[in-house]
């Protein structure tokens, strides 16, 4: 493919709506507001130990670690004991059935989350979970245990033993970062990452109610990278998320890691740079840069490397600190939208230490495509007070809103053009320790804004694991 080049429309800063046209009306929707339905207490006494500056249960890059399907919402994290569970509700209730799946943590770290998923086609909850850089345990339900939660009771017996395999298919040694996607049609696929950071691919696997199958890989790793610094050789594609909008388009935006810190002015600092963005109307076997062409083909020798043109959206070099795994959503029109978070360049042109500069410099973005195709960047007036991520949803009417470390919730209107964001949630009374796992999925359920969250603890001390529910405009 073509040398590495930025999209040939400038990305602008925060803008105001465009005006209608003579002669036109439009009823504007309400604006983002938030009413506190409530807390329930998952675990009193949940596995708490900190390493990459998170949690095991809270890892806000999970997809999903709590998620709402057919009127009941249902949830996974790590006992103090190391085991491995999932529990359900009925949406509103406040109290949660647990089961255990047969699985104890392997090691004290904090990406070996447990991600959640539903294929639609058989009723089934599968999981997958104890995986960075190595291999991972899956574990499935029964058939149709999703589609009759009153009808079929909950407990271990409805779950498979946990595979090192998916049902028999081996994927790689070095598998990270599983994230279940619905497809339109009722598929499940398993989006994860070959090999290690700096060096990785993005690959997909996708199950039909029968099988699962390996797509493969679909981001590559080679190439030459060139900061005013130095080159580097290798990297890996760090996901804000992999989503179907309403339309049945696959989105992901995007940072790239590169491996070698030749490229940032400070070996404190990271070597994230640039948010990019690819699509693909195929369910992911076919990759496109945000001009529509092809930059990638899933399983084939051309696949989606930093050298390919057209995939920068928010160019950004490695000295600032940019968070990868942040947070993606689409809008009603199918249009994505993104968080991305780094320490602004008011505050320096070198972060040396990147704990300290983005708890201390850090800023949070709204990041999205508008109606005339354009991108649009609008800081989020929040310091971010932590190195950690903040999650990103959108209501029924487009309004956004932004979770924050501690969980601190901003909003911002669509009719302003989201440059209206205030804070509307400090947080005040969780104790929560960081990063928040949101329920993705929900909101368009019935217009909950749904996170669990842990306390904050010390060591290895246990604390108490909870889900806060906060009602969005009706």
């Amino acid at each position: 493919m073509n040398r590495r080049t930025l999209l040939g429309t400038a990305l602008t800063g925060a803008v105001a709506a465009p005006a209608l046209a003579a002669g036109t009306a439009r009823a504007a929707g309400p604006g983002p507001s938030l009413t506190r339905n409530g807390t329930t207490t998952l675990d009193g006494q949940a596995l708490f130990f900190v390493s990459y500056d998170g949690l095991v249960n809270n890892n806000s890059f999970q997809k999903n670690g709590l998620l709402t399907y057919k009127g009941h919402q249902y949830a996974a994290w790590y006992t103090a004991d190391r085991s491995a569970v999932v529990a359900r509700r009925a949406l509103g209730a406040s109290t949660w059935s647990t089961v255990r799946i047969g699985h104890s943590l392997r090691y004290d770290d904090s990406h070996n989350v447990i991600s959640m998923g539903v294929s639609a086609i058989d009723g089934r909850l599968h999981l997958d979970m104890d995986s960075h850089s190595d291999g991972f345990t899956y574990v499935k339900s029964v058939a149709g245990l999703m589609d009759d939660p009153a009808g079929l009771s909950w407990t271990a017996s409805r779950f498979g033993a946990p595979q090192s395999t998916l049902d028999g298919l081996a994927l790689t040694s070095r598998f990270t970062y599983p994230q279940f996607v619905s497809t339109p049609e009722g598929r499940l696929q398993l989006s994860y990452r070959v090999a290690v950071s700096g060096n990785g691919r993005n690959a997909l696997a996708e199950y039909d109610g029968v099988k699962w199958t390996n797509l493969g890989e679909w981001s590559g790793s080679t190439g030459t990278y060139t900061s005013e610094h130095g080159s580097s050789t290798a990297r890996n594609m760090y996901l804000h998320g992999i989503d179907y909008d309403v339309n049945g388009r696959l989105h992901s935006l995007f940072t790239w890691r590169e491996q070698n810190g030749a490229v940032m002015c400070s070996g404190g600092g990271i070597t994230n740079h640039d948010t990019g963005y690819v699509y693909s109307d195929d369910r992911g076997r076919t990759w496109r840069n945000d001009a529509g062409t092809v930059v990638g083909v899933i399983g084939g020798a051309d696949k989606v490397t930093v050298t390919d043109a057209g995939l920068v959206v928010d160019p950004l070099n490695p000295d600032h600190s940019l968070m990868n795994q942040e947070s993606q959503f689409t809008d009603s029109a199918g249009r994505p939208h993104a968080i991305i978070s780094y320490v602004p360049g008011r505050f320096g042109q070198c972060t040396t230490n990147y704990v300290a500069d983005r708890t201390a410099y850090g800023r949070a973005f709204h990041l999205r495509k508008d109606a005339s195709g354009g991108w649009r960047k609008t800081e989020i007036p929040v310091p971010l007070g932590s190195s950690q991520r903040t999650k990103l949803v959108l209501d029924k009417y487009d309004n956004a809103y932004a979770v924050f470390p501690f969980g601190r919730i901003a909003a911002a209107s669509k009719a302003s053009g989201y440059t209206d964001w205030k804070l509307l949630f400090d947080g005040s009374g969780l104790n929560a320790f960081g990063e928040v796992v949101v329920d993705e999925t929900r909101v368009a359920k019935d217009g909950v804004l749904s996170f669990m969250y842990q306390e904050k603890s010390t060591g290895t001390t246990p604390s108490p694991l909870h889900v806060v529910d906060f009602r969005l405009p009706a």
